[in-house]
């Protein structure tokens, strides 16, 4: 069970793949076929397939310097292998520029995007006014932040094999349903994104970065997770970390695009969750928006208590423990705002916060990439041959 000490393997998985399986995966990939074309989704295969590599070694290295804070519950994340990397005051610095960065655009601005999207997806669906859906977003949310790490990784291990599930069968349903249209999916224009090389930028640019924001490898978030769970090694944890990235990007991102593509909605002009909404209803006509409106609240409200995990991590790094409660409020405040109006403003600038948190995380990766390597072979040389001989 989750505690002082930390959580399980798996629920650090859960909460990991919390944060990762959010309004990418249905408005984010929408978004991207809708501009970039079918080859986006080839773009965003590449960009897994690398992030899997960055999400190993962020894991590795959350294991190697977790700690136990100043209220004596096990915690970790870039913040603590940045001052590894970086001594003196370039690593203080460095650290507290990503804590910053990484609490307004995850824990601020990332929530009331995902806020939005809810409120968004039942307004089409049930006609809800988008404010009393903030409301009620907002007050789960806090009641979920007060149980502290214990009722976190409860929620998360309960929510996300569930939406998982319920989103898996509900997307294969409507793929087999146009199974003639498969290889259109899988055309070779389709792939490089037609022979324009504005085109094929176009599906790249917006392949790799809806890539990066659905599966989050490489941004720095989910070491927060994979740092406090409970293994004999930290390359054991690392297998688990790319799990996440492989059924965030190979399993639901790709069910989503399939269902757009195989019921050819892109010709539609609609975007985002809209387009996904519209895929989804060509078989369950007007469940089909309520499908996704109930897949979009599990996805979103899982991101949302991830994220708000991922933030409560750096708070406390910078101000000390005493500072989450008020961390918790100002979280749940943004969580109602964002459910406000349209937040093209805050897409934005948590699409800029993300990208400025992968540079402080990539300069710690890459000067402790020696680490990585060293901790990888420790596990195959030492650990595991041990581990044989039953020792």
């Amino acid at each position: 069970a989750a505690g002082k000490d930390g959580m399980s393997s798996f629920q650090a998985l859960a909460t990991a793949i919390a944060a990762q399986v959010g309004t990418g995966n249905i408005a984010g990939a929408a978004t991207a076929l809708a501009i970039g074309g079918a080859g986006a989704i080839f773009w965003m295969w590449i960009a897994a397939f690398l992030g899997m590599a960055t999400i190993y070694a962020e894991a590795l290295m959350a294991q190697k310097y977790k700690t136990v804070g100043a209220d004596g519950q096990v915690t970790g994340g870039p913040v603590y292998y940045i001052r590894a990397a970086f001594k003196g005051t370039f690593g203080k610095v460095l650290a507290a520029l990503f804590a910053i960065l990484i609490t307004l655009a995850l824990g601020f601005m990332g929530n009331a995007v995902q806020s939005n999207s809810i409120a968004a997806a039942f307004h089409t669906a049930f006609g809800i006014p988008q404010w009393i859906m903030g409301v009620v977003v907002a007050v789960i949310a806090l009641f979920v932040f007060a149980g502290g790490i214990e009722r976190i990784a409860k929620v998360t291990e309960t929510i996300v094999p569930l939406m998982a599930a319920l989103y898996i069968v509900g997307a294969l349903i409507v793929i087999i349903y146009n199974y003639k249209n498969i290889p259109y999916a899988f055309a070779p224009q389709s792939v490089v994104g037609g022979a324009a090389g504005a085109t094929v930028k176009l599906a790249l640019t917006k392949g790799v970065a809806r890539g990066l924001f659905s599966n989050e490898a490489g941004m720095g978030s989910t070491p927060h997770a994979h740092a406090v769970a409970k293994v004999n090694h930290p390359v054991e944890q690392g297998f688990v970390a790319m799990a996440g990235v492989f059924i965030d990007t190979f399993i639901v991102l790709n069910l989503t695009a399939l269902v757009i593509l195989t019921t050819k909605s892109i010709p539609t002009g609609k975007t985002g969750a809209e387009l996904s909404q519209y895929a989804f209803s060509t078989l369950y006509g007007k469940g089909g928006d309520i499908f996704v409106a109930i897949c979009m609240f599990f996805f979103a409200f899982s991101t949302i208590i991830g994220w708000y995990f991922f933030g409560q991590a750096n708070i406390k790094y910078l101000f000390g423990p005493k500072a989450v409660k008020i961390y918790s409020v100002a979280a749940a405040v943004c969580v109602f705002l964002g459910s406000l109006a349209e937040v093209d403003l805050v897409w934005n600038m948590a699409d800029c916060f993300n990208s400025m948190m992968v540079i402080p995380n990539a300069i710690a990766l890459v000067a402790l990439s020696g680490l990585v390597k060293k901790t990888h072979d420790d596990y195959y040389n030492n650990f595991l041959p041990n581990q044989k001989k039953g020792k």
